[in-house]
């Protein structure tokens, strides 16, 4: 049973320092965690596999394909095999072309924190500077590009909503410490607005953002919570501190991934706006599907993101993450998109790729749970295709390898610009 952060530590009573703390025995609680994305998902995928949706129809007999093409992508990027973890710093090193830009070297090197003798600090930034960074990481959109300052090579979507949130933070852009640039302060979060967002994403009539009022307001939000929330972000709220809350419950230098994930659940759960909400309690990227458990299904789609993308940074402090393939892969466009083109899934509904869907749709809602069964059971058969065992190649490397880019890959090859195989809009705040 994962731990309750709230409840893990014996000096701290239940919802002291939480903006929304939820309790054992919660409704709420089940459903924060990702054991409950994977087993409801299993259920609406049983209910599609049945044939009994009026949406979908499943075709395991595809996993083999798909597996082989990720594969062969696989051994394409990484001929070695030494996949690095599925996670934001992935963007925060794209240049032109295939070359890679390591940025958070480069600013280490520029702080002088680069000795072992600032490990810790190197974390608390590293924290600052992602989580923002993954909350503005949902779809760019077609036509947004982002010109690196540094290079002067233009990126898109993920890459370039990496690189440029890096040029914000690195800018001082979340700090509210004058000569202290490092850092992302409840105080200065609190202020951002969408044109600080537009200036700083290089946004013009003929480069559009999508959802850009949606990332403003979710920097915002964030701050609040934060501010709200000193169990996890201390006082004065900073979000590097929780670092020292995830190094103060760590066991023999060990986190437990469930434990990471729910406590970013129950920490930054209250940052979300307008989502379902039980006793209080807001149940983030969570939707109704009918047969769902409880007619609910939850992704935890960027919450997860940033749970493996807080392993690089915690293991450069020391703390190493131990169960990760308790997380689940993530229901997006690119690792949905890649097993919707394979034809794991098809739609019954012929013009289903013709028109935009909401993300509360039953339709999405099913599609993202089929992605989520689909890519266990994908990763599974890429292990045995490159000979490797669950312990060697955790789901986060194939995710990486992997599935988001034989995604992209595929994608590239069916439709101009590597679009989406169908349109999904879009607050900027789910994917």
């Amino acid at each position: 049973m994962t731990r309750y952060p709230e409840d893990s530590a014996g000096n701290e009573r239940h919802g002291d320092g939480w903006l929304s703390p939820v309790p054992e025995g919660h409704p709420a609680a089940a459903l924060l965690c990702a054991e409950a994305v994977r087993t409801h998902c299993a259920a609406v995928t049983e209910h599609v596999a049945s044939g009994a949706s009026e949406r979908f129809t499943w075709h395991p007999d595809r996993v083999h394909a798909i597996a082989d093409y990720v594969a062969s992508t696989i051994r394409q990027r990484y001929p070695d095999l030494q996949v690095p973890y599925h996670s934001r710093w992935r963007h925060f090193e794209s240049g032109a072309g295939d070359q890679r830009a390591d940025r958070w070297q480069v600013l280490c090197e520029r702080a002088a924190l680069s000795g072992p003798e600032h490990r810790e600090e190197r974390a608390r930034i590293g924290i600052d500077l992602v989580i923002p960074s993954v909350l503005l990481d949902a779809g760019a959109g077609p036509e947004w590009r982002y010109r690196d300052p540094a290079s002067d090579a233009v990126l898109t979507r993920s890459e370039g909503l990496g690189a440029a949130s890096f040029d914000l933070f690195a800018r001082g852009g979340f700090s509210a410490a004058p000569g202290d640039p490092l850092r992302a302060d409840a105080e200065r979060l609190q202020r951002i607005d969408a044109d600080s967002i537009a200036h700083a994403f290089q946004v013009a009539q003929h480069n559009p953002l999508v959802g850009l009022e949606g990332r403003a307001g979710l920097l915002r939000r964030l701050g609040e919570v934060m501010e709200a929330t000193p169990a996890l972000f201390g006082r004065p709220a900073r979000l590097g501190n929780l670092y020292d809350y995830l190094k103060a419950h760590a066991v023999g230098g060990q986190l437990d991934a469930g434990f990471l994930l729910r406590t970013l659940l129950v920490g930054l759960g209250p940052v979300w706006p307008g989502r379902i909400v039980v006793e209080g309690v807001s149940l983030g990227d969570c939707w109704r599907h009918p047969a769902a458990p409880g007619g609910l299904v939850p992704f935890h789609k960027l919450t997860q993101w940033l749970t493996y993308s807080l392993l690089e940074p915690l293991e450069d402090a020391g703390l190493s993450v131990t169960g990760l393939d308790a997380l689940t892969g993530l229901p997006e466009y690119r690792n949905g998109g890649l097993l919707y083109d394979f034809e794991l899934m098809v739609p019954r509904d012929p013009g289903f790729a013709a028109e935009p869907h909401a993300v509360d749709e039953p339709v999405i809602v099913e599609w993202r749970a089929l992605t989520v069964s689909g890519l266990d059971l994908v990763a599974d058969c890429v292990r045995q295709a490159l000979g490797l065992e669950e312990a060697q190649f955790p789901l986060a490397r194939v995710l990486e390898g992997g599935t988001w880019a034989a995604g992209r890959r595929i994608a590239a090859k069916r439709r101009p610009g590597g679009a989406p195989p169908f349109a999904i809009t879009s607050d900027g705040t789910v994917f």
